[in-house]
């Protein structure tokens, strides 16, 4: 590889490295090694890893979050929505989902963007809920449901059949729009 890196290149690579071997890999002189450059390359755009963790944690946000929203919004109309985002985070590979709620039992910077990006989607997944025509209450806390269905399936790092996958998706989709009961 070339001295011409860019910060993007690093901070991709971080979110590569951390999924595949977890936040403690994430130390310049190894990732300087595995980009074949010197560490002055990675402080040449960080002043220090705490600046390149932030950095990587942004960038988690816009690919784990912010992406899969304007995606979704880009490619559905209306109802649909819901069950496109349904399909694409649970269709997703999640390791790197797990190896940020990882370094978040360590790193109070982590935990914090962890919970930003939890309210994030939980306001997302509640605004297309209400827009079905679910009340603020049932629609808070059916994407609630929805999200710790979707953590649950990312922890447990557990592929499913394509057929057993989309039953489930098909029922989490029936009771997140079910109306209420009484």
């Amino acid at each position: 590889m070339t001295d011409q890196l860019a910060a993007q290149d690093w901070i991709e690579l971080g979110l590569k490295v951390l999924a595949k071997a977890g936040f403690t890999a994430l130390k310049a002189e190894r990732l300087a090694k595995t980009m074949g450059v010197s560490r002055g390359s990675f402080y040449w755009h960080f002043a220090d890893i705490g600046a390149f963790h932030a950095a990587v944690l942004a960038h988690w946000r816009t690919v784990a979050a912010e992406q899969i929203i304007d995606d979704v919004e880009a490619a559905s109309a209306g109802d649909d929505a819901l069950k496109l985002l349904l399909q694409r985070v649970f269709g997703e590979r999640l390791k790197l989902e797990n190896a940020v709620r990882s370094w978040a039992g360590f790193d109070a910077q982590v935990r914090a963007a962890v919970l930003a990006i939890d309210r994030r989607r939980l306001d997302y997944v509640e605004r297309l809920l209400r827009q079905t025509g679910l009340p603020p209450d049932l629609a808070r806390a059916r994407a609630q449901i929805l999200y710790w269905a979707f953590l649950g399936y990312a922890l447990s790092e557990q592929p499913l059949p394509r057929e057993t996958q989309q039953m489930i998706l098909d029922e989490l989709l029936r009771m997140a729009l079910q109306q209420r009961v009484r």
